[in-house]
């Protein structure tokens, strides 16, 4: 029987690994599962050279509630930061049944099995996608969710589902952070943004393209009403995204209900400057072109950052050159990726 560990789901994946090490590396005991369906079991060794401990972990899929049980049965969890779930925008519009599957089946086992073993404490990783087009800049956490895709609407439900069992369970707390658009690696070089086949997220392609794995990066659009005309982000270093995972999971133990919370530094930059920027560190210049929009594309994206700060305590602090250069980093010291 393990005491007082965080259960993290889909820790082997970007950030769910840089979280599991950030937990590690502050003391805390934690158990993976993951089916390792876009992820390798070779990331959770990197973690555990980088921590100085192993990681225990379970090929284990949400949607198997035996498995799921049989493992909350033989360890006692005493919170879960949940990040297992299918994560494509454009995917999920072709897919939208596996998603909701997929997504939703294994956040109904997760409380369930929460619920049967008392373990009162989540913190739910949510998506700024929920909030779709919104009508004002910077995004705060009052502004009404208009999801586009299957993908965003599942998270929505499943914070509706995670604020439905707190109703029911007063004794329960939970925090939903609204995370933006998450980049660059640990500094080490050593664990960073590994996905399986054709990556879907720009920094991973535009680093690809600069180790050669791609030949070029495409646009999609450039008359959005932007500086540039490309999309703009809210990207926020993933390292930073962990420690306010670990922040979030501290701040639980002094509080009950449920909460939504946004997770960004506040700034946007559009796709060109993110390009130009990795220019600029990696010392590679990237071949584009401008392709179609994206349907459902947004051209802005930027949170508001001050509940963060006032709730959680927490301030984002690695700029956009300090994304790009760990970025750059990782995918130069694992041309193949961490499993190539």
């Amino acid at each position: 029987m393990t005491n007082g560990t965080v259960l993290v789901t889909g820790g082997a994946g970007f950030i769910g690994s840089h979280t599991t090490l950030e937990l590690l590396t502050h003391g805390h005991d934690v158990v993976v599962a993951d089916n390792f369906s876009n992820s390798s079991p070779r990331v959770l060794d990197a973690v555990g050279q980088l921590a100085g401990r192993k990681v225990a972990h379970f090929d284990i899929d949400l949607c198997d509630a035996h498995a799921l049980d049989e493992l909350f049965d033989t360890h006692r969890f005493d919170s879960v930061i949940h990040f297992a779930a299918r994560k494509a925008p454009r995917e999920s519009v072709e897919q939208p049944i596996e998603y909701y599957d997929n997504n939703l089946g294994g956040m109904i086992n997760l409380l369930a099995a929460m619920q049967t073993f008392d373990v009162t404490k989540l913190v739910f990783s949510s998506s700024c996608s929920i909030y779709g087009p919104a009508d004002v800049v910077p995004i705060d956490e009052s502004v009404p969710a208009k999801p586009t895709n299957p993908y965003a609407r599942s998270k929505l439900i499943g914070e509706q589902m995670l604020a439905d069992a707190c109703i029911r369970h007063p004794e329960w707390s939970a925090l939903a952070l609204r995370y933006f658009n998450p980049t660059g690696a640990h500094e080490s070089g050593d664990l960073g943004e590994d996905p399986r086949g054709i990556p879907i997220n720009l920094m991973p392609v535009v680093a690809q393209v600069a180790v050669g794995r791609m030949a070029k990066l495409q646009v999609f659009g450039d008359d959005y009403p932007t500086r540039d005309g490309t999309g703009v982000r809210d990207y926020v270093h993933v390292v930073d995204l962990a420690d306010a995972h670990r922040v979030a999971l501290d701040r639980l133990d002094q509080r009950q209900g449920f909460q939504i919370v946004n997770i960004g530094t506040g700034v946007g930059s559009s796709v060109l400057e993110l390009v130009s920027v990795f220019e600029q560190e990696s010392g590679i210049e990237i071949p584009y072109e401008i392709v179609g929009r994206v349907p459902g594309d947004v051209a802005e994206l930027v949170a508001s950052a001050d509940q963060a700060a006032s709730v959680l305590g927490w301030t984002s602090q690695r700029d956009l050159a300090a994304m790009c250069r760990d970025a750059w980093n990782f995918q130069s010291r694992h041309p193949q990726g961490i499993s190539g």
